[in-house]
């Protein structure tokens, strides 16, 4: 059974995580022993204690699709009242992770941000899950971490804008400066509904219609993927792919889909959902 924190407490121990994941993100190094000691003084809990918590606000993180402490294992078995402690930390800070755009000059060059860690599907890999896949995907559910995303408008902009870049340096790196000079930015310079958000090629010149999506949490984080997207990809098979970028805050990885999306079944319950609206 999990330990039961008042609501005081559970703020008071959210905040020190986040104040920690905030330097982690920034590259600073934590004293996680001082903190301990000082949390202790505040809400009289044994360092035990406040270490096991702090695991799992990793592990409400996780399921919320925003990025945790690297040094503190996600663990289970949490009070409700915790998931709503770490919401009221975030709903109070809009701002937590905004990301940085590029100016519009900045778009051309060869060299601009787009640096990306692309792999294989999580269903492809062999590696183990931090923390139960079925468990963190109930929290997704249940707390629509995918409209969340969908929302955050700024993390889905930032998210196309490094697709872009890398689809241009890709294309510059094999010599076909003729094709990355032509990358468009549908979703920008022509407006939503297309069915993509990024207009490339591959090498060789075919055209490639890029779907993004995009969350600072991890791989199996669950998406929206609309009606008409699914449309699109099933009439433009040959061309369309959707391009999922996860831990965007920290080190920005992808992992692309085909269409028939159906072909997919395993990833369905866990990292994407179709929007039915």
């Amino acid at each position: 059974m999990a330990e039961v924190w008042s609501d005081q407490e559970i703020d008071h121990i959210v905040a020190d995580y986040f104040a920690m994941l905030t330097d982690e993100l920034a590259g600073q190094p934590i004293n996680k022993a001082a903190r301990n000691r000082a949390l202790q003084a505040v809400i009289d809990r044994s360092k035990g204690s406040i270490e096991f918590k702090h695991q799992n606000i990793s592990a409400v993180l996780l399921g919320l699709g925003q990025p945790w402490i690297e040094g503190y294992k996600p663990a289970a078995n949490f009070q409700n009242a915790l998931v709503d402690g770490v919401l009221r930390w975030l709903e109070a800070r809009p701002e937590w992770l905004a990301p940085d755009m590029l100016t519009e000059a900045a778009l051309d060059a060869p060299d601009a941000r787009g640096s990306l860690r692309i792999g294989p599907p999580p269903t492809v890999r062999n590696e183990p899950s931090p923390i139960d896949p079925a468990f963190m995907a109930a929290i997704g559910r249940k707390y629509d971490v995918a409209e969340r995303d969908a929302r955050n408008r700024a993390l889905g902009k930032a998210g196309e804008e490094c697709v872009l870049h890398h689809e241009r340096r890709h294309l510059y790196a094999a010599g076909r400066d003729d094709l990355a000079d032509k990358v468009r930015w549908t979703s920008v310079q022509d407006g939503d509904g297309f069915g993509f958000d990024i207009r490339s090629f591959e090498t060789d010149g075919r055209e490639k219609l890029i779907e993004v999506k995009t969350t600072n949490g991890w791989e199996r984080t669950p998406f929206h993927i609309s009606r008409n997207e699914l449309a699109v990809a099933d009439t433009r098979r040959e061309e369309w792919c959707l391009m999922r970028l996860w831990n965007f805050a920290r080190a920005p990885s992808a992992f692309t889909l085909r269409p028939p999306l159906s072909d997919h079944a395993q990833l369905t319950a866990t990292s994407f959902l179709a929007e039915l609206n």
